[in-house]
Order: structure tokens, then C-alpha cells, then sequence
């Protein structure tokens, strides 16, 4: 079997496993994925300060002549940018006679109301106020303090990321019927990855997890773990994931190929459903970094590179969803297991 983590870095990025572990005889991870440990790292998580900031999706999708309508914890919001470039938002509801501000067009980063014409800027008109907006070159966001509840912060809290401009930097987006906790409780699960996701992972080894109570410079689950290729190769690494705010977890690869590279999953409170059930958007940003030379390449590849990125996670959510719905539908009968 290769290791997960090797100590020097080989020349070639692929590792060739062993003969592979069927998947039922791979060793149980059930023990270790002590429920009460993850709903600590929950705890935890959802203490931190969000500054009422929620992600709306990707930076790149907004473009200069077209508006995102979106329903952020309730509310019907509007995005698009201004004359400058600049991403802007507000609520999605004319205020002359309630016409979806999302069906208007953008003209000079001007959005005019597609039923009477009503000009907006970004600044205050008729009643209509702006909601502070902030694009960090990879995803935007946007601050709802009725919402969030919590004391605003004048930013959001956004990881420390490798440089965009020398990564392959791709956005996914989903929803499921269930709350940003059950999408944030999944990520602060390593342990299902490999029993979950064999198509995806093997030699999975969670090597250190965080207590039920720790300070936050320990607050890591570090995870040893291989990604599938295709047969018996793999691209073994380290990976150490966090959760830097309430609806934010970042897996960092620390060590194997790929070093430095960030997956940020964010999940974002949309509303609820005709049945009053909520719905909850994972928005995951992945940002690839490498030194090898050969992965300037793949830079220049990025935009064939993307839908083929998009596609993995898309699969990885499909199963991911289902158990963060799953988990929602337990905990509101009150059948949650511990």
C-alpha cells in the first residue's frame, strides 16, 4: 500500500497502491467517528464570528451586463455590478410595485427595472437600500445583520488562500433540503470518506482529531488520505481540514502532491420549501496550486480543466447532500443518533 504521506515528494505525482482492500473488509471507522466529538467541532464552529456575511456564489459567473437573483436566509436579494466593476446588491423587490429586480437588465452599471424603468445604481433610491456586498476574487458575498444576528464585521472572514492567478480555481453549487449545520456536521466527518466515497478516496487514516474541547490553534481534524485515479493509482496527500466560521469548512493539503492547495465549502441558508422544510446551498470553491512546472499547463488548460472539476464535486455532493438531508430529517424528529 502506499503512503499517504510520503516523506520526500516523488518525481511523478501517481502512486501505485497495493492489492486494494475490498471495500468490506477495509477496517470500520464507526468507533472513531464518536458523535458527540463531531457535534463538539460543530459546537465550536458555530461560535465562531460570521459578521452576518454569507456567500452567493462565484465571482467569475457575475459579469458585467447580467443580475443574480437569489433567496439568502429568506430574503430576496439582488446582485450585479456597477459602473466600475464593482459588485453591488440589494433587496430582489422593486420598490415601486414589487417587479423581480433579477429579470432586469444592467446597462453601465445601471440595473433598470424591466416594468417602469426604475433606475439603480447601488445607492439608496425610493425606498430601495443597498446590503453591503464584497467580492474576494473568487466568491462573492453579501451581509444580512437581520439576519446573521451577530455583531457585523466590516468583511467577511475569508481563508487564507494559495494566489488565485497561479492556481486552476473552480466554483460548484448545489442545494439540499437541510440546514448549513448538517452540510458543516458532514465536513467535520473525515471518517465517511472512504466507506462513503470509494469511488473517490482509499487509505483513508484519520491521524489526529480534536478533543471535545481544545483551543482553536489545535481545532484540526489531519487526515492522511488517497485519491483515486483510475485502477490501482492514486495521488496520496495530507490534508488538514478547519472550520473558520459558522458555515465555512477549508481542507488545506498540506503535504503530498498539490501542496497548498484549498477546497472551501461554504453553506449558505436559502429559506424553505413549499413544505416549510429548509433548503441550504453548498457553495465549494476549489483553488489548485502546484510548483511543479508541469502545472502551468494545467493553468493554461483551466477552462477545460474546470467542468471536469465541477463534475467530481457535483458527484461527491450528490452522496454528501443525502447525508447532510438525512441528518436534518433525524435531528427535526428528534431521532438524531447520540
Amino acid at each position: 500500500m502506499v503512503s499517504p504521506h510520503p516523506s520526500r515528494r516523488p518525481r511523478i505525482p501517481l502512486g501505485l497502491r497495493g492489492r486494494p482492500v475490498p471495500w468490506e473488509l477495509q477496517p470500520g471507522t464507526w468507533r472513531e467517528a464518536d458523535p458527540a466529538l463531531i457535534a463538539a467541532a460543530l459546537s465550536r464552529a458555530r461560535a465562531r464570528p460570521s459578521g452576518n456575511w454569507y456567500v452567493v456564489g462565484a465571482s467569475r459567473a457575475l459579469g458585467t451586463d447580467t443580475t443574480w437573483g437569489r433567496t439568502v436566509a429568506g430574503h430576496e436579494i439582488v446582485v450585479w455590478r456597477d459602473a466600475r466593476g464593482v459588485a453591488v446588491a440589494g433587496p430582489g423587490q422593486c420598490p415601486h410595485l414589487g417587479a423581480p429586480l433579477k429579470d432586469s437588465p444592467v446597462r453601465c452599471g445601471t440595473l433598470r427595472c424591466h416594468w417602469h424603468g426604475l433606475a439603480f445604481t447601488g445607492g439608496p433610491v425610493a425606498g430601495w437600500q443597498p446590503v453591503p456586498a464584497h467580492d474576494d476574487g473568487v466568491l462573492l458575498w453579501v451581509r444580512l445583520d437581520g439576519s446573521g444576528g451577530e455583531e457585523a464585521l466590516p468583511a467577511p472572514v475569508v481563508p487564507r488562500r494559495p494566489d488565485a492567478a497561479r492556481s486552476v480555481v473552480t466554483v460548484y453549487t448545489g442545494a439540499g433540503t437541510c440546514e448549513p449545520q448538517d452540510v458543516v456536521a458532514n465536513r467535520l466527518d473525515p471518517w465517511h470518506g472512504a466507506w462513503f466515497h470509494p469511488y473517490a478516496f482509499a487509505d483513508l487514516t484519520v491521524v489526529s482529531a480534536p478533543g471535545r474541547d481544545c483551543p482553536d490553534e489545535d481545532d484540526a481534524f489531519v487526515v492522511d488520505v488517497s485519491f483515486k485515479v483510475t485502477g490501482r493509482l492514486v495521488v496520496p496527500v495530507r490534508a488538514v481540514f478547519t472550520a473558520p466560521e459558522p458555515r465555512t469548512v477549508v481542507m488545506r493539503i498540506t503535504g503530498g502532491e498539490g501542496e497548498g492547495s484549498v477546497v472551501e465549502t461554504h453553506a449558505t441558508p436559502l429559506g424553505t420549501d413549499a413544505r416549510g422544510r429548509p433548503r441550504t446551498a453548498v457553495v465549494e470553491a476549489v483553488l489548485a496550486t502546484s510548483d511543479r512546472p508541469g502545472f502551468r499547463v494545467a493553468r493554461l488548460l483551466a477552462p477545460a480543466v474546470r467542468p471536469l472539476v465541477r463534475h467530481a464535486a457535483a458527484r461527491l455532493w450528490r452522496d454528501d447532500l443525502a447525508y447532510a438531508e438525512r441528518r436534518w430529517f433525524l435531528r427535526s424528529a428528534g431521532r438524531f443518533p447520540g
